[in-house]
């Protein structure tokens, strides 16, 4: 008559052991490592039990469920391999030397009050680099437009890159 369909699988998965053995037993004599060849199997099921309902059993299900276990096994062994890549490209890396640890506030200090710049640039950017203002926050203590602010900042950056 045909073979279960999926919904009769959920009922009754002695087919679905049947198949697994074949399809275990066809990925272990083509080569696969025992226990990757089972856990491509236990995806390969766990893809037919979801999608057999919708579709129904494939005409031939081992043949089916071993494309599927020789995708699982081949995704599972690139993904094997990227990692050890990954592994090999870290472990390949010089050991970090001891990070210089300094507190950069002074030099941002004096970079705001550079002589070139205006107090009227200076402050608002010393402000906001050192102090770690917003804009907004400037704006408001200065009772100014956010614009405004955010325009003389802008102008004591350029100058200070000149």
């Amino acid at each position: 008559m045909g073979h279960p369909h999926g919904e009769d699988l959920l009922r009754d998965p002695s087919p679905l052991r049947d198949w697994a053995r074949q399809v275990l037993g066809a990925l272990v004599r083509r080569g696969a490592e025992f226990g990757a060849a089972e856990d491509a199997v236990q995806e390969a099921l766990l893809e037919a039990t979801l999608r057999w309902p919708e579709i129904g059993t494939p005409r031939e299900p081992a043949a089916w469920l071993t494309t599927i276990a020789k995708r699982k096994l081949l995704d599972a062994q690139r993904a094997d391999a990227a990692r050890r890549q990954r592994e090999k490209a870290i472990a390949a890396q010089p050991e970090p030397g001891p990070a210089e640890q300094s507190d950069d506030t002074l030099l941002l200090l004096f970079l705001c009050c550079h002589p070139s710049l205006s107090p009227t640039l200076a402050v608002p950017l010393t402000l906001r680099a050192v102090g770690g203002l917003t804009t907004r926050e400037i704006a408001t203590a200065y009772l100014l437009p956010e614009g405004t602010i955010a325009q003389r900042i802008s102008r004591a950056k350029k100058q200070i890159a000149e």
